[in-house]
């Protein structure tokens, strides 16, 4: 185990690894429950997506925890899976089968980038503030798709949206939900997200708002219904190339950031830099191809890692340990089917997770025009136009234009501007 792992030289030990990784399963177990809630929205089988969300989080886990030795987890991300339910299939009218299609080639692009050094042309190339944008852009929209599950925020014809009914018993027990969850955050409770889910589950069971399923565990099952099922040929004839842009380009620069935040808050960074950093990317690769097979949307590194890496876990054993954890969860599948059912034990979590990504938001210079108008754009157009995808494109195409006018052309990557008139002709004759 030491030999493999290399916990002396990490100063730690079985125990430790084993603590760190009961910790990091708790505070990310709730996608479990989310992922195949949020893509059953799109057409697909719950239990099918439930079993991908499971095996895609493992093979990347354990292919991180073995290979790059990281305490790192990965699992289907959060936005990611919004985007590909609400936006690709649910805005665009685009089959599920398609949207997979799409995320394999994101998958299959991205394990290409991985073996050569072009990502980090490709990551160099983005401005940082837009990537900041981007992914408060990502929360803003996640935030608002859990207030309108909950009905906290509905339809109105008059105003196009609107504060919803707050006394319907779901919306209320959302609010509870909510508050119970923000409140295990303000005192620093591991795994509160998941801990608030099953404390709003026991006041619904209470107030009779869920049922209790017939059984507690299962043998899985439904596999089938997502597995092999994606369209690769219609991806192209549709001309989805900005939808397999945007998968990977979300992938990829949100996994490395956070693979990097983590590993420097585990002290693992040599030099300033991520060794093994090939292994690392492939293992959200394999993850993200291996999914979109099964039937998931791409997987990311989860900043919860940190969760682990903060009472003590150095090496792959605490990624192993979640992998074992997440394993045994396939197990229990009526129980989290009826999780899933109720909006409000899943709607607090999108709304904190949105949120703790806005966070980012500090880090944009606000007061240069030329970095902060187009970071703008993407962060409010992402959710008014029900599409990240577009948001990302607009500031793309606003970011060079602004720095052209003020004759700071050599400022941009000449990768971006490939970018940028990409998404202006996607966006100008293409469906979006």
């Amino acid at each position: 185990m030491d030999k493999l792992f290399k916990l002396q030289e990490r100063g730690t030990t079985v125990s430790t690894e084993v603590m760190a990784g009961i910790t990091t399963f708790l505070t990310m177990v709730y996608i479990v429950i989310v992922n195949p809630g949020i893509l059953s929205e799109a057409g697909m089988d719950f239990h099918g997506v439930f079993i991908a969300t499971v095996l895609a989080s493992i093979v990347a886990t354990l292919i991180m925890g073995v290979f790059s030795n990281y305490p790192i987890v990965i699992a289907p991300g959060m936005g990611l899976n919004a985007y590909f339910a609400f936006s690709v299939v649910g805005g665009s009218g685009i089959s599920w089968q398609v949207a997979l299609g799409a995320v394999f080639v994101a998958g299959v692009l991205f394990v290409l980038l991985s073996l050569t050094s072009f990502r980090y042309a490709l990551l160099d190339a983005i401005p940082t503030s837009l990537k900041h944008a981007i992914t408060a852009g990502i929360g803003l929209f996640i935030t608002f798709i859990g207030l309108q599950n909950a009905k906290i925020i509905v339809d109105s014809p008059a105003t196009l949206l609107t504060l919803g009914d707050l006394s319907a018993p779901m919306t209320l027990l959302t609010i509870v939900g909510l508050v119970i969850s923000l409140i295990l955050m303000a005192y620093r409770v591991r795994g509160f997200l998941f801990i608030g889910m099953i404390l709003t589950a026991i006041i619904a069971l209470i107030t009779g708002q869920m049922h209790f399923p017939d059984a507690i565990v299962s043998m899985p099952s439904g596999l089938s219904a997502t597995a092999f099922q994606l369209d690769i040929g219609s991806v192209f004839t549709k001309g989805l190339y900005s939808v397999i842009f945007t998968f990977l380009l979300i992938t990829l620069f949100d996994t490395t950031g956070t693979m990097l935040g983590v590993a420097e808050q585990a002290n693992l960074l040599k030099d300033n830099k991520f060794p093994r950093s090939q292994g690392a990317l492939l293992a959200d690769a394999a993850g993200t191809t291996v999914g979109a097979l099964l039937g998931t949307s791409p997987t990311s590194a989860y900043i919860e890692s940190s969760a682990g890496v903060a009472i003590g876990g150095r090496t792959g054993l605490t990624a192993v340990v979640v992998s074992i954890l997440l394993a045994v969860t396939l197990f229990f599948s009526p129980v989290v089917s009826v999780l899933a059912g109720i909006p409000a034990i899943t709607a607090p979590a999108l709304i904190i997770v949105g949120f703790l990504m806005l966070n980012v938001l500090r880090k944009i210079e606000w007061n240069d025009i030329e970095e902060a108008f187009p970071a703008f754009l993407i962060v409010v157009l992402m959710p008014l136009t029900y599409s990240i995808a577009t948001g990302i494109g607009v500031g793309f195409i606003v970011y060079p234009i602004l720095k052209l006018v003020r004759g700071k052309r050599k400022d941009v990557h000449p990768i971006f501007y490939l970018f940028a008139v990409l998404f202006f002709i996607q966006l100008a004759f293409f469906n979006h």
